[in-house]
């Protein structure tokens, strides 16, 4: 899905701190059905917080775009289906050891989650949507 967000929206959301970005990632993926991550051409893109190396995640397009500058200008978001995240990539980092860095803005890393948890998450929360 490739609607344009509202900058005065996206400003709002930014300005958001960690957790309450996660909980909007949560809500938006399971609303639209994909998670956005930044691809070059040697892959996925990661970072490294003090503590793990990360594949940091996006909502939206519009999102990602904002972390493809400097070292990162060159590289494309990339979205992935909810179903190929959990049937591929949910146990693919953990094999690897890598952690998620939710929804990075510029100078700060997001939330770092292991992929195990994150799945719960949205698993979870898919539960309630259909529940309704």
């Amino acid at each position: 899905m490739d609607t344009q967000m509202d900058k005065k929206r996206m400003v709002s959301i930014l300005s958001n701190d960690n957790a309450q970005r996660y909980k909007y990632l949560l809500k938006e993926v399971v609303n639209l059905g994909e998670i956005w991550i930044l691809t070059d051409e040697q892959g996925c893109v990661m970072l490294s917080t003090d503590e793990e190396d990360c594949v940091p995640i996006w909502p939206n397009k519009e999102f990602a775009e904002l972390w493809a500058t400097g070292d990162w200008q060159d590289c494309e978001p990339q979205a992935i289906t909810l179903k190929k995240w959990h049937s591929h990539w949910t146990d693919g980092l953990a094999d690897d050891e890598l952690a998620i860095a939710v929804f990075p803005v510029p100078d700060q890393d997001g939330l770092v989650v292991y992929p195990d948890e994150f799945d719960y998450e949205l698993t979870a929360l898919g539960r309630k949507k259909l529940a309704g």
